[in-house]
């Protein structure tokens, strides 16, 4: 079931967006991981065109919030109100009401606003004057931010940035992709007549399977030596934290299963540690000072390390 799941939406996603093929597979990792993905990257990449694309290939139920400086928490939760009529309070619930809810330019929010995403997205709730109530599964939050333009934004914290599972960066497209963009959306949007390729239970199961993927104790054991390596780097103020170990644990399943194992590989580490890690990091100043970019940090940890080798 779960190679036909994975081309049926994969292929689902490629006829519409333009994208590198591990950049789907990314965002497909957190998809059937069951966390969250953020999408980041310099104005008209496609990052609003891939969380929509993939939202609506899933065949979930999907809300949009554009956030805006002026935007607030009940915007996103939902609100009680007198109805005059029946002389009660009723609930009107927010769009983080759904299962896959885009959170559009998410750094424009102002801190308050971003705050009342951090119950939904690690606890799978949300709570309303003092109520609470579950969110449906599965429910996944998408969020885009633009790293270039500073003025009205406000950058997010550390403790939300940690309730990514990845960080996406698209990056800009070849010459043959872009000119495939290009024809693909010369009369149309191909977005307006994408069909659902899936459904919410489905989504379930294949979590499921996800969960099952055999990871050998050594990859295991690599898996920590990565992270924890990120610790005590001199160049790193802060570390990945024990949330960071558990997320390159299930997103190295999920990748394994999209590529069609049902075990772990070492490579599945190495190429997820800088999606998964690298947003979770606070460099030194020395570092910043002699622009030691992240990416160059973690690869000179994953080089550092013995690689498992295959049984």
């Amino acid at each position: 079931m779960a190679p036909e799941f994975i081309d049926r939406v994969l292929e689902n996603i490629k006829s519409v967006m333009v994208a590198k093929p591990e950049v789907l597979e990314f965002a497909l990792v957190a998809v059937l991981s069951g966390k969250h993905l953020l999408i980041e990257d310099v104005p008209g990449i496609g990052k609003t065109t891939l969380a929509k694309t993939l939202a609506h290939s899933l065949g979930c139920n999907f809300h949009r919030v554009q956030c805006t400086p002026d935007l607030l928490p009940s915007d996103i939760t939902g609100i009680h109100f007198f109805n005059q009529k029946t002389c009660e309070f009723e609930f009107r619930p927010g769009p983080i009401i759904a299962n896959i809810v885009l959170v559009d330019e998410i750094n424009r929010a102002t801190p308050r606003t971003q705050s009342s995403l951090l119950e939904c997205m690690e606890e799978g709730q949300v709570t309303v004057d003092g109520v609470t109530m579950p969110l449906p599964q599965p429910f996944m939050v998408i969020a885009t931010q633009n790293p270039v333009e500073l003025q009205g934004t406000f950058p997010l914290p550390e403790a939300q940035l940690d309730r990514f599972l990845l960080r996406l960066v698209l990056g800009y497209p070849n010459l043959g992709d872009e000119d495939v963009m290009l024809l693909r959306f010369e009369r149309s949007n191909p977005l307006e007549r994408l069909p659902a390729v899936t459904s919410a239970s489905e989504i379930m199961d294949i979590r499921r399977q996800v969960q099952e993927i055999y990871v050998e104790p050594s990859v295991r054991r690599y898996i920590l030596e990565v992270v924890r390596k990120t610790r005590t780097n001199p160049s790193i103020t802060l570390g990945c934290s024990s949330r960071a170990s558990l997320s390159l644990y299930r997103a190295s399943q999920a990748l394994a299963l999209i590529r069609g194992r049902d075990f772990v590989l070492p490579d599945d580490v190495k190429q997820l540690a800088m999606p998964v890690l690298g947003h979770r990091l606070i460099l030194s100043t020395e570092a910043y000072l002699h622009n030691t970019s992240k990416e160059e940090l973690i690869a000179d940890i994953l080089s550092s390390l013995p690689v498992p080798a295959e049984d």
